[in-house]
């Protein structure tokens, strides 16, 4: 366990329940305190209840309701300096290029292993904060 991580809280967003119990699952056995969504609107009403600061939202690029980059520019807003790490099967689209190589988001490919994940979320937490659009 990182002691680091320990100090880290992560907001995960995916609309599929076996995602969210597995990446959840794994953050936590690293060490993170983790709060789960299964979409946009559900986060943002948590982000908001949420007592203390959230170091990084992972989410899912393509989601029911608030899409993963419209959350994280809400997030963003609400929080200046909030990571963000997108999770997608689709890394060709507008979306994703418009805000992992325009914006500088960091994206994490679709399917991936507990160590792709364990080392992405290490590199984006230990990377400058995104600016809001």
């Amino acid at each position: 366990m990182d002691s680091e991580a320990q100090k880290r809280t992560i907001l995960v967003v995916d609309d599929e329940p076996e995602v969210r119990k597995l990446v959840g699952a794994m953050l936590t056995r690293d060490g993170y305190k983790v709060i789960v969504s299964d979409s946009g609107e559900p986060a943002l009403k948590t982000f908001s209840k949420q007592g203390s600061a959230v170091d990084l939202l992972l989410t899912d690029v393509v989601s029911p309701g608030i899409s993963g980059p419209v959350l994280a520019d809400q997030l963003i807003e609400m929080q200046p300096g909030l990571r963000v790490l997108f999770m997608s099967g689709f890394d060709g689209t507008q979306v994703v290029q418009r805000y992992v190589l325009e914006r500088g988001f960091a994206l994490l490919t679709k399917p991936f292993t507990m160590e792709q994940l364990r080392e992405k979320v290490k590199e984006v937490l230990a990377s400058p904060a995104q600016t809001a659009a």
